[in-house]
This record gives C-alpha cells, sequence and structure tokens, in this order.
C-alpha cells in the first residue's frame, strides 16, 4: 500500500512514531538521569548522619576531660564490619586511640582532612583505604586535636545499586510503552492536512489519507 506521494504506508508509519517517540524519549532519558542523581545523592548524603552525631558526641566528651583511648568503641576490621569506627589524633595529626583495623592493620587516614577541619570546623570524605573498601567518615575538631567517626559504604552501595536498576527497568519500560503509544498514533494518523517534515535530507512525507492506495 502506498500513499499519494508514492511512499509506502509502513514508512510512512514508521516515520510519524519517530518523531513523536524521540522528543519524549529524550524527556524521559532526563528524568531518569535526574531521578537517579538526586536519589543517589540523598542515599550517599545520609549515610554521613549518623557518623556527624558520633563524630560531635565524641569530641565532646574529649574536651569534658575523657581520654582519647575511653571514648573509642569496640574494635572493628573495615574489611569486613558495619559497625562504625573512631579515631582519636592530637593536634599534628597523630593518632592517639582507634578503633579500626584493616585486615589487622591500622590503615593511613588522609592527613589533609585535617586542613579543612582547620578553616571549616568539619570535613566529611569517603574513605577509600584499599581497593573495594570505602567508608563515609567525618572529621571535626576537639581542643586537642581531631576526631574522626566513620563507616563502611558498603550498604548504602548496595542500595545505590538497587536503585540504578529500578531506574533503569522504569526507564526501559517508559520506553517501549511510550513507542507502543507513538506507533499507535502514527496509525491512526494527524490530519491529512498536515504538512510534511523535513529534517535535512530525511522527509517526513504527509499521512496517507484512509483509503489511500
Amino acid at each position: 500500500m502506498r500513499n499519494a506521494s508514492n511512499t509506502p504506508v509502513w514508512a510512512t508509519v514508521v516515520w510519524r512514531a519517530l518523531a513523536i517517540w524521540l522528543p519524549i524519549a529524550a524527556a524521559a532519558t532526563g528524568l531518569a538521569g535526574i531521578v537517579y542523581v538526586t536519589a543517589q545523592q540523598s542515599l550517599r548524603l545520609s549515610s554521613d548522619d549518623p557518623q556527624i552525631a558520633l563524630a560531635r558526641r565524641t569530641a565532646a566528651r574529649l574536651d569534658g576531660g575523657a581520654t582519647p583511648a575511653s571514648v573509642v568503641p569496640e574494635q572493628v576490621d573495615l574489611a569486613t564490619s558495619l559497625d562504625p569506627f573512631v579515631l582519636v589524633l592530637d593536634a599534628d595529626g597523630r593518632l592517639l586511640a582507634s578503633s579500626v583495623l584493616l585486615r589487622g592493620q591500622m590503615p593511613d587516614y588522609p592527613a589533609g582532612v585535617f586542613d579543612t577541619v582547620r578553616r571549616r570546623g568539619e570535613d566529611r570524605v569517603t574513605w577509600q583505604p584499599e581497593s573495594g573498601i570505602r567508608a563515609a567518615t567525618v572529621a571535626v575538631p576537639w581542643h586537642g586535636g581531631f576526631v574522626v567517626a566513620g563507616r563502611s559504604l558498603e550498604l548504602t552501595e548496595q542500595h545505590i545499586d538497587q536503585l540504578g536498576l529500578l531506574v533503569g527497568a522504569g526507564w526501559l519500560a517508559t520506553l517501549g510503552l511510550v513507542a507502543v503509544a507513538a506507533v499507535l498514533a502514527a496509525l491512526l494518523g494527524p490530519p491529512p492536512v498536515w504538512p510534511a517534515v523535513s529534517l535535512g535530507p530525511w522527509r517526513i512525507p504527509h499521512a496517507a489519507s484512509p483509503g489511500t492506495t
């Protein structure tokens, strides 16, 4: 079957369906990206909240006269544990007490963080002591130096991965549904008086009038 411009009807339908689908697909892609980034950042930022409270509480205890050894919780291994940990350091960044190990050894915390703490009063850092192991940490000052509180990001990163799968599945489903709707709209056809659309070397012809062969 061909229309008055000698173009196969199926080609007319495909071109018109693409003209409908492409802008909606682009908008859906942008929206999916915004949703993912917003939710991902919310999950990551909220993972700092327990460490902020722990670091400030520990610093207050130290300022109140507690010893560094008395304020650190039970020792944890960052490679296997999801429990929070605390480091207490002096004003030069030397370790005074710690509750974190990595495979039985004390990992080095980045000293540059303390320069930021001196300027801003707090710093929040994703600490990666080795590949595949990341922790959300918060550093705050106390009168004798610095307190760092942290916790593994393993659960947060699992949630972010699940979020990515959900957003991706929703995006693909949306594109599929829009494609079906676009084909149906193209089959129903706009009024035959609509002009053809030119896209450079490609040209979307007029829709065929009902009954045209």
